[in-house]
């Protein structure tokens, strides 16, 4: 299925998103001939007591402080740029600003998020609130999600020529491929890597197998198990990527549970903490 639909995120508080990341999205979405849809909050600050502006519920109530003046003003600058971008690079777009307060924000990105091909998040440098709709995004909106670094936006490609597949022959990497497929299908190369600390029998099969799919769809693509050698499987994806100067990897997006709190797991917290490119992930 084709990539028509992008939904953009844009955080307004406590620090707004990069205009550079906002008007890189819209080029990606230009590249892909996908329309866009920018959603932004007005972000409602809960005071227990204080002085009734909106009320929200019996026990908290909004009131109008700089911070909140702050968020409103952010999510409108952003919402014109996005606006500005999308009308100069004269694809289909739409904006929403809606208001909620902060820990609402990632539900609200998600009901959204569930009606779209993809959801495209710039990531500030392990920022609590980026994470915080990342993680939403992976395990409920049952869409895959596009993510990039947004400390280095300005020097990431619009186009994916070098694709890279992190492959562990695992549901989760497999459901990425999938999702995947309308990049791969116009992308320049496609390598395919297993991390592992030796070469066995079932990872060379399960890579032979992927390579064989691929090229069903018409994909040509190689395979290559990395050794670990110490380094943790984060650290070997991003050693993979600035080696092979890769401009999009693929993987499966996993969690762990603790204490009925769902946490991201050790390779998808390093890669979503600081993605080494364009990283897509589905789980």
């Amino acid at each position: 299925m084709a990539i028509k639909q992008i939904l953009l995120p844009l955080v307004s508080y406590p620090k707004a998103t990069e205009m550079a990341a906002i008007d890189k999205a819209v080029a990606v979405a230009k590249r892909l001939g996908a329309g866009i849809t920018a959603i932004a909050f007005d972000i409602d600050v809960l005071i227990p007591g204080a002085l009734q502006t909106r009320p929200l519920n019996s026990d908290s109530l909004v009131v109008e402080t700089p911070e909140h003046q702050k968020s409103r003003a952010n999510a409108t600058k952003m919402i014109k740029a996005f606006e500005t971008a999308a009308d100069a690079a004269a694809i289909k777009h739409d904006q929403i600003v809606g208001r909620c307060v902060s820990e609402d924000m990632p539900t609200q990105v998600v009901m959204r998020a569930r009606t779209h091909d993809l959801a495209l998040v710039p990531i500030a440098p392990y920022d609590d609130v980026s994470e915080k709709i990342v993680e939403a995004l992976i395990f409920e909106s049952g869409r895959p999600l596009l993510i990039c670094p947004e400390q280095s936006v300005g020097e990431l490609p619009e186009a994916f020529g070098q694709v890279a597949i992190a492959w562990d022959n695992s549901q989760q990497s497999a459901r990425a491929v999938a999702d995947a497929m309308p990049l791969l299908k116009i992308a320049k190369t496609v390598s395919i890597f297993t991390a592992a600390d030796k070469n066995t029998a079932a990872d060379i099969d399960s890579g032979a197998a992927l390579v064989g799919h691929l090229g069903a769809h018409g994909i040509r693509a190689t395979f290559e198990i990395v050794r670990k050698s110490g380094s943790s499987t984060g650290k070997v994806f991003e050693a993979f990527v600035q080696q092979n100067r890769i401009d999009l990897l693929v993987m499966g997006a996993y969690r762990h549970s603790r204490l009925r709190e769902f946490i991201l797991g050790g390779a998808t917290y390093t890669v979503v903490g600081q993605p080494p490119c364009w990283v897509m992930m589905s789980h």
